[in-house]
């Protein structure tokens, strides 16, 4: 006899409530397994066809954590000294950015720009603020592991919980599925099926959509000559996740900026705009559709809010969760309201006798 609705809705509800309580507690200490737990989901399927090619499992595995290794350790020596650079440098030029506008406004409109103009007084001001969180920034991203042992543990741990979970991956799938209950077996296998599928299409579709569009955004604002242009190409491509968001705030970025180095020189400047046209046009008609595909479920306002909300409860790690959390909490909800909309409660007494309808009609 299975277990009334009541009681299983309390033992959901502890679970819910004690993954809550852990990622509070412990949301830096959990922060590695999160990581590499993220890192094996996204390297699992690569594992599989190296199997599938004739390798075991322990040698696919293997092999690719030494690419992953030689991926970061070019990250660090080629790309990553560069980015921090150009960050530091754009927010401790902001306000000479921003006096170049002001020099330009006055110019145009000097009406505006007089010395108790709120416009004038609000350039200056936020000239100071950026510069001042831009070393805030910089010192939080440096502080906030709270000690050098503490990213030095960041850095090892998770490779290793990435490679162990790679290696066993299968096995722990296998694992969990022996403990699924066997009167429900076959709705959490599709619920986590649809997870998965939209998982896999987000995370993994969207994930290189995100690396390839901010590499292409980097590279060519590098080669037209734009400075900053690998913060911004790395900015743009960090949020194109979020349709439309990525391309909007990455061109109106670059353009700002371009406004200032290349003014006269138009054709550098719609160089900038003709790179994030392109970028739009092979995001929307070949990378989108042959990565993510059409259907992956996550509409961006749900992931937006998700992403805010788990952000502001759990911190950095709360981000991390949100997306999958908020895939999982969509197929529930479709998964229920299709219950709903084939139960009693839905159809009543007007849809039994519409199915009696079909049925005799038939």
């Amino acid at each position: 006899m299975p277990l009334p609705v009541q009681t299983q809705a309390k033992y959901w509800s502890i679970v819910i409530a004690l993954f809550a309580l852990a990622l509070w507690f412990l949301g830096d200490v959990i922060m590695p397994f999160i990581l590499g737990g993220a890192i094996a989901y996204f390297l699992d399927p690569v594992a599989d066809r190296l199997e599938k090619a004739g390798m075991s499992r322990v040698l696919a595995t293997v092999v690719i954590s030494l690419l992953a290794v030689m991926v970061v350790i070019l990250g660090f020596l080629l790309v990553i000294p560069t980015l921090v650079s150009q960050a530091i440098a754009l927010a401790n030029s902001a306000p000479d950015l921003l006096r170049e506008l002001q020099a330009f406004l006055t110019e145009r409109f000097p009406s505006l720009m007089d010395e108790t103009s709120t416009i004038r007084q609000s350039l200056e001001s936020l000239g100071q603020k950026i510069q001042e969180r831009g070393g805030e920034l910089v010192g939080t991203l440096l502080s906030s592991a709270m000690s050098v042992i503490n990213v030095v543990i960041l850095l090892v741990v998770t490779p290793v919980v990435a490679f162990y979970m790679l290696l066993d991956w299968d096995r722990m799938v296998e694992k969990v599925d022996s403990f699924l209950p066997l009167d429900h077996r076959p709705a959490i296998r599709q619920i986590a099926s649809d997870i998965d599928r939209t998982l896999a299409s987000f995370i993994r579709g969207q994930g290189s959509v995100c690396i390839v569009l901010g590499t292409y955004y980097a590279v060519a604002l590098m080669l037209v000559g734009l400075n900053f242009g690998l913060v911004v190409g790395f900015i743009a491509g960090l949020i194109t996740f979020i349709p439309y968001v990525g391309a909007l705030v990455g061109g109106a970025l670059a353009i700002g900026l371009g406004l200032f180095q290349f003014w006269g020189e138009w054709w550098s400047l719609g160089a900038v705009a003709v790179i994030f046209m392109l970028g739009q046009f092979f995001e929307g008609n070949i990378l989108t559709p042959k990565l993510v595909g059409s259907s992956v479920g996550l509409h961006p306002v749900w992931l937006m809010f998700a992403l805010s909300v788990f952000g502001s409860l759990f911190g950095f790690v709360g981000m991390l969760v949100a997306v999958p959390v908020a895939a999982s909490i969509g197929v529930v909800a479709r998964f229920f309201i299709v219950k709903y909309q084939t139960g009693r409660l839905y159809q009543g007494l007007t849809g039994q006798q519409a199915a009696l309808d079909e049925d005799i009609a038939e």
